[in-house]
């Protein structure tokens, strides 16, 4: 033993901070839980070290749609704070991610307002035609 430092680190050398899989992807959603998930899901008996980087990109891109149509929804509502109403009318108005979670129920999100067009109040054609009676109301 010459007491050089080596044994310190194993004879590696100085060590280094560690880099994650998700900042190497240069994402924000952790790629090692979505990996630790797959495994533990028994999805498949193995997974390729892509997957979970490849899931990780889909579901961060997923919830950033939402969130800036969640957020334009709270805007055009004069609202600083997403709601999950704002997350529902955001998810229904766009035809995609309706189709994508048509199935899912989002808590206090409400419904969407819809007024069947047999209840809306009658355009009058007739706006001038004021002195005019109709047949319905000659006796």
């Amino acid at each position: 033993m010459s007491g050089k430092g080596k044994a310190a680190t194993g004879g590696r050398g100085k060590k280094t901070k560690g880099s994650t899989r998700s900042s190497k992807a240069g994402l924000q959603f952790p790629v090692g839980r979505v990996a630790r998930y797959l495994k533990k899901g028994r999805y498949a008996q193995r997974t390729g070290g892509g997957a979970p980087v490849y899931m990780a990109a889909v579901l961060e891109y997923l919830c950033a749609e939402i969130l800036e149509l969640a957020g334009n929804a709270a805007r055009d509502h004069k609202k600083t704070r997403i709601i999950p109403r704002h997350i529902q009318m955001a998810i229904r108005n766009d035809e995609e991610l309706n189709k994508l979670l048509g199935d899912v129920t989002i808590a206090s999100g409400g419904v969407m307002p819809n007024i069947h067009s047999v209840l809306l109040p009658k355009k009058s054609a007739s706006a001038g035609k004021k002195g005019k009676s109709s047949a319905s109301q000659d006796y």
